[in-house]
């Protein structure tokens, strides 16, 4: 027991140490990896600038380092044109910011810094300058605002060859993204620990620099009389942390389509937000230890994520962006979330069934983050409803941009007055706009609270690490702890097939989320595009519309509109193939078309016979079935996982014999025809999905072909001109036997392809679809308004 209480009087001395170390005046050497970079253009360097101006005078000297991997004749003059557009701050004078401006370039310099040998070099010069200047060390700060994959390296040679002598501290800003999952994260964390430790290692979260997010807890503490009676699940009706963004990712597509708005917002911005709304006070605010231990105590207690406490979208242009950036073709489909709204509880007393909602996304209609706090409403108000206690009770803590255009913490007036942060921060008395409203309350019906002078998140991260201030960072435990309480809902999600919006105001109510219990699900099950794209009539009464194509049956709509007429087309199909001889058979292209439909039959058709369907494939790529690039892969991660269907009435194609790829003496193609013979009455198959590529070809049958050209094979090997090139595939003899064909075309980039075909007379080599035509003449084609209109 007594070990126990001392170590608990002793933390609060050892972090007054420990900020007396850092107070303490010496030289402080700071070195920005990445020090031309964008990162550093725009805010690290003016952040270091400013702490240089406020700490010139206290007794500290520097020097100031850009790293990179460049030679220094090259990038010294790129870093001194980032210097020449430093300001300072309102309340300098211009005579003391010439003064400043000039003694920072002085001190500011550009070393490269790419081998070990660098490294020793960059240690040696600052011994040098120390000895020759009669300087003490005070302490040494690396700032790397370069790729997570050079982290690890980087820290062996800072550790080798750079550390500071005893006395002396270190400390090494390491940038988001942390990891990729719980696993990546645990990796680059022991790997950084072999050369760091912790209490070395700031992991900067800028939304832990806005002044608002920096004073929550502040901002608790100052008003713990009037709060700690509310903060509880008998008062709060929920919590919501929300960041929308108005931009699209257009130039940042390689990093974020590996990432999504889970990892890039969620899992850190929005989480952090949420420990420091619902973390147990710290006795001691300037106790990092103490407040780093509670925020931990959080993620304890969060109850698990669940699939169906998500709901993702994507807006409608990211797949043309992903294709153009990342070169990728235009059948390239990714599931990069780019919206997403996630339902979390606390498992505590305190919080029991409180919901705690996470939203963020790209393109929606403002640009605003921040955190409400919605309090239950026990008063009716027969009349007056106007009247201040008849309005909904919410503190806001507002991190700016919006309506109110500048952060704050909003108080409604029917709650309390709340007392003001401390000496930096004001009360709004006068507001200048009185139209403004947040969050459905007038500004005037808000106590409202704003910082006297805005400062910028980095800057104020600056300050905070070089004052040794850890509990504005990410420790290792906390960071491991909300991956571990991330990842399982990253891995339920990775094949669900995101809703698509069209941005901004267009997307009306399509991402409205309702809370069910502890689900969460979109209000509108169908995505209604309020668009008038056929002479008048709007989506909100359209659904789908009958016509001619090309001499056959069409069927065209709205994406989603289209897709759910397509899934009970072949539900019908499948339930009349069964009702008369008991089974269904059913074969499937690959590209991206059809996982739409996929997606579609997996949550939406609960009756369709899966027991009684086999489901085949036109075509395969010559690639093993595990690999991304394979049909029958995309259909079981998009389909064949998710319903209940016996395995044995699966078939894929036996392009992968005797572990060899598509090789003619292994006789793929001929066994595939036997099975189709021995289960097939009359090898005709009920309903066959084809789609149609932007040159024509079908199934993996390519410009040239022709019917004649397979006799009467049902299957064969194909060359296609993209890789990979050697492709297996039914035959037109095998499609044309089909009872009913339906070829599905969807996109803009297919509209001009729907223009040439609608144009060709006939059948022609150069559009092998034109070939498709069945005995009984039950081709049908499924046209959506994108495709059809352009």
């Amino acid at each position: 027991m007594f070990p126990s209480v001392l170590l608990l009087l002793l933390l609060p001395l050892c972090a007054t140490t420990a900020r007396d170390e850092a107070h303490k005046p010496g030289h402080v050497s700071v070195v920005i990896l990445g020090g031309t970079g964008d990162l550093a253009r725009k805010y690290l360097w003016q952040g270091f600038f400013e702490l240089y101006a406020n700490q010139v005078s206290s007794g500290h000297s520097f020097s100031f380092y850009g790293g990179g991997l460049s030679p220094a004749d090259k990038s010294t003059p790129v870093l001194f044109e980032v210097l020449k557009a430093l300001n300072c701050s309102k309340d300098v004078s211009k005579e003391r910011c010439a003064v400043l401006r000039e003694q920072f370039f002085r001190l500011s310099k550009y070393k490269q810094l790419k081998s070990l040998e660098d490294y020793q070099d960059l240690s040696k010069s600052i011994q040098k300058q120390l000895k020759q200047e009669g300087l003490v060390e005070a302490g040494r700060l690396f700032y790397l605002s370069v790729p997570a994959f050079a982290y690890a390296e980087i820290a062996d040679r800072i550790n080798s060859s750079c550390r500071p002598p005893k006395g002396a501290w270190l400390r090494v800003v390491l940038e988001k993204p942390f990891g990729h999952d719980f696993k990546s994260a645990q990796v680059l964390a022991t790997q950084l620990g072999t050369s760091l430790k912790d209490e070395e290692m700031y992991r900067i979260d800028h939304y832990l620099g806005k002044q608002v997010v920096a004073n929550i807890l502040q901002f608790r503490m100052q008003n713990k009389k009037h709060l700690d009676p509310l903060w509880n699940k008998y008062f709060i009706e929920r919590v919501e942390i929300v960041l929308k963004e108005t931009l699209d990712v257009q130039g940042r597509i390689a990093f974020y389509d590996q990432y999504g708005v889970i990892r890039d917002v969620l899992q850190n911005h929005l989480t952090e937000v949420m420990t420091l709304l619902t973390m147990r006070l710290p006795t001691n605010l300037s106790n990092s230890q103490e407040v780093l231990t509670n925020k931990l105590n959080i993620f304890t207690s969060l109850l698990p994520l669940s699939k169906n406490q998500a709901v993702i979208g994507q807006y409608q242009t990211y797949q043309r962006e992903v294709q153009q950036e990342l070169n990728k073709t235009k059948e390239h489909v990714s599931l990069t979330p780019t919206f997403a709204a996630v339902l979390a509880h606390i498992d505590e007393s305190q919080y029991e069934d409180v919901p705690i909602l996470m939203i963020s996304g790209k393109q929606l209609d403002e640009r605003v983050g921040y955190a409400r706090v919605l309090f239950k409403d026990d008063i009716f108000c027969l009349q007056r409803q106007n009247s201040v206690h008849c309005k909904p009770k919410q503190i806001i803590f507002y991190f700016g941009h919006g309506s109110l255009k500048y952060p704050a913490i909003l108080v409604s007036k029917n709650l309390f007055k709340p007392s003001v942060v401390d000496s930096e921060w004001k009360e709004v008395v006068e507001h200048e706009e009185k139209d403004v409203a947040v969050l459905g309350l007038p500004i005037s019906d808000y106590y409202v609270q704003t910082p006297i002078v805005q400062k910028e998140a980095y800057t104020e991260l600056i300050s905070h690490i070089f004052a040794g201030r850890r509990n504005s960072f990410i420790s290792t435990e906390n960071l491991l702890a909300s991956w571990d309480f991330w990842t399982p809902l990253l891995t339920s999600t990775t094949d669900t097939f995101p809703r698509v919006y069209p941005g901004g105001a267009e997307n009306k109510e399509m991402l409205d989320i309702l809370l069910k219990g502890r689900d969460l699900s979109y209000i509108n099950e169908v995505v209604l595009f309020n668009q008038d794209p056929m002479g008048g009539q709007t989506a909100n009464n359209f659904q789908v519309m009958q016509g001619k194509f090309r001499n056959d049956e069409m069927v065209s709509g709205w994406t989603e509109k289209l897709i759910e007429k397509l899934a009970s087309d072949i539900e019908e199909a499948a339930e009349k193939a069964t009702r008369e001889g008991g089974v269904f058979h059913l074969a499937v292209s690959g590209g991206a078309s059809p996982l739409a439909l996929f997606h579609r039959l997996a949550l939406y058709h609960f009756a369709f016979p899966w027991r009684e369907t086999h489901i085949w494939m036109v075509d395969e790529r010559c690639v093993p079935l595990n690999k991304l690039e394979s049909n029958f892969r995309s259909l079981h991660d998009h389909l064949l996982q998710h319903v209940k269907i016996p395995y044995y009435n699966i078939h894929p194609m036996p392009v992968q014999l005797n572990q060899r790829l598509c090789v003619e003496e292994d006789k793929g193609p001929w066994l595939y025809e036997e099975e189709i013979r021995k289960f097939v009455n009359a090898s005709s198959f009920h309903f066959v999905l084809l789609g149609v590529g932007y040159d024509g070809h079908i199934a993996s049958l390519f410009p040239g072909v022709k019917p004649e050209d397979h006799g009467e094979s049902l299957v064969v090997f194909t060359e296609s001109p993209v890789k990979p090139h050697q492709r297996m595939s039914l035959t037109f003899n095998a499609i044309n036997q089909a009872q009913k064909v339906a070829i599905l075309i969807m996109g803009k980039f297919k509209h001009e392809a729907v223009i040439q075909l609608s144009r060709v007379k006939g059948e022609t080599t150069q559009w092998p679809v034109t070939w498709v035509k069945t005995e009984n003449r039950s081709v049908v084609w499924y046209l959506d308004y994108e495709a059809l209109l352009g």
